[in-house]
């Protein structure tokens, strides 16, 4: 059992004003794995007063120092990477090849982009007589989800540090196990104390604190739509800076030629990766209507490798993360087939062989229609729809007939009709023939998906403010 009892704040493991346990439920087993304490908006304000203290100093040290505290930092992950993948497997499910092979990888992607980005990133300019700096925005606020645990939390932490900014994170209260390893790299590698604190505890009771409260300059929110909008009318009031990466609906358009059925299957397994738990995954596959039977036997000759079960083995999908996540699937699949929507594979309830353990069959739905509820809602959980188009124009309006735009798929043969297709989509992220995701470029959405962008240089300008001197070479 792993007992999360303190806050990491000021350099030091220190006990909630108030303690209040809960526990944390191993999703395959169904069992309490562990518990941790909620914090309270007391518990911030104190996160907070660290945070302000230490960016008196942090927020004016320079690049080779802060370049020297990322690669600390890397070489402390990288001795602790198989206890964070332990921790990830068991506290939302991730098969433990998955966790092993990226979610503990793509942490440390983030870091090792912002420690080779921050050399070469240009803090000030000369125009004219005038001198353009930009300086750190100050204390940051990070509220994360329970999906890709690491990824979440080291796209904000890895740019903030590198700019100068300090911080408090929230983690999902779900699945906080990683994040304490995590402040336990911290430490080690010699963080200077308060430029990162941990706070836990759920939405109403941290989650809301960090947002509105006027010690925090800016506020990076992940999760989903509904909520990001609470964290922005909340964080109102004080005008603070806030950056969201939210939900996603994203069409993944295949081209009628002779990779279709390979692109199918490769559309598939996209979607079941991390049991559907990705807000960018490619969940509205768009298909000829002329080959939709090809399209059905590509979708049958999947079936056989999307292997469910308990994570610690060799499988390709472990169960969702909790129980109301598990019911809310459900919902979802027994409402499309009410709406007429063909199970091809899976369909509602959970496999034979699995009666413990929040498991969901795989499920791809044919003869959806974009109006659908199973099209226009994000399920978060291993269910792909196939729509049918006549021709590409169509695909295209069908693709972006939706209030999401995080990302985008497009496969096919011919590499210039791919690039011409993906730049008509209107999402953050498109992917080509399925090239994976690059933490040197940018992610972030349009529409309801969010604002801002993070990964890459491009999340340094997030943390920063711009400030002109004029008359600086007068």
């Amino acid at each position: 059992m792993r007992e999360i009892t303190k806050f990491y704040v000021d350099g030091q493991w220190v006990e909630p004003t108030e303690l209040n346990l809960i526990d944390v439920i191993n999703p395959a087993t169904e069992k309490a794995a562990g518990h941790v304490a909620l914090g309270t908006a007391a518990d911030v304000d104190a996160a907070v007063s660290a945070a302000r203290r230490a960016f008196a100093t942090w927020g004016r040290s320079s690049v080779d120092d802060r370049l020297a505290v990322l690669n600390a930092i890397i070489a402390e992950y990288q001795k602790r990477a198989d206890d964070l993948a332990d921790a990830v497997t068991e506290e939302m499910g991730a098969p433990a090849g998955l966790a092993q092979a990226a979610q503990v990888p793509i942490g440390l992607g983030h870091l090792m982009t912002a420690a080779a980005a921050l050399p070469e990133y240009r803090f000030a300019e000369d125009r004219r007589t005038s001198r353009i700096v930009k300086e750190p925005i100050g204390v940051c606020g990070f509220i994360t989800p329970w999906n890709w645990p690491l990824n979440q939390v080291m796209c904000k932490v890895a740019p903030a540090l590198a700019t100068g900014c300090t911080m408090v994170l929230k983690p999902s209260e779900v699945a906080p196990f990683s994040a304490a390893i995590v402040a336990e790299i911290f430490d080690a590698a010699g963080v200077p104390a308060g430029v990162f604190n941990l706070v836990n505890g759920d939405g109403p009771g941290v989650g809301s604190a960090l947002a509105a409260h006027p010690g925090i300059d800016m506020i990076s929110f992940t999760g989903s739509t509904r909520a990001g909008i609470e964290v922005a009318r909340t964080a109102a009031p004080t005008v603070k800076r806030v950056a969201q990466e939210l939900g996603g609906k994203s069409p993944n358009i295949i081209l009628d030629d002779d990779d279709l059925a390979q692109n199918v299957a490769g559309g598939v397994a996209s979607v079941m990766l991390n049991s559907g738990q990705s807000c960018n995954a490619p969940t509205r596959m768009l298909v000829p209507n002329s080959r939709l039977d090809d399209v059905v036997e590509a979708v049958k000759s999947v079936e056989p490798s999307l292997t469910v079960g308990d994570p610690t083995s060799k499988v390709r999908l472990g169960p969702v993360v909790s129980e109301p996540q598990f019911e809310k699937i459900q919902g979802l699949i027994e409402r499309a087939i009410d709406d007429g929507a063909t199970p091809v594979i899976g369909g509602a309830g959970r496999p034979d062989d699995l009666p413990t353990g929040y498991y969901v069959r795989p499920t791809v739905f044919s003869g959806v229609t974009n109006d659908m509820e199973i099209a226009r809602t994000e399920v978060f959980g291993p269910v792909l729809v196939v729509i049918g188009y006549d021709d590409i124009d169509e695909a295209l309006e069908i693709a972006n007939d939706t209030e999401y735009g995080l990302a985008g798929y497009v496969s096919g043969k011919d590499l210039d009709e791919v690039r011409r297709i993906g730049e008509r989509i209107r999402a953050g992220s498109i992917s080509l023939n399925g090239a994976q995701l690059d933490p040197s470029a940018p992610f972030g959405g349009y529409k309801q998906s969010g604002n801002g962008r993070e990964w890459s240089d491009y999340a340094f300008d997030e943390f920063l403010e711009v400030k002109s001197l004029l008359g600086y070479d007068a």
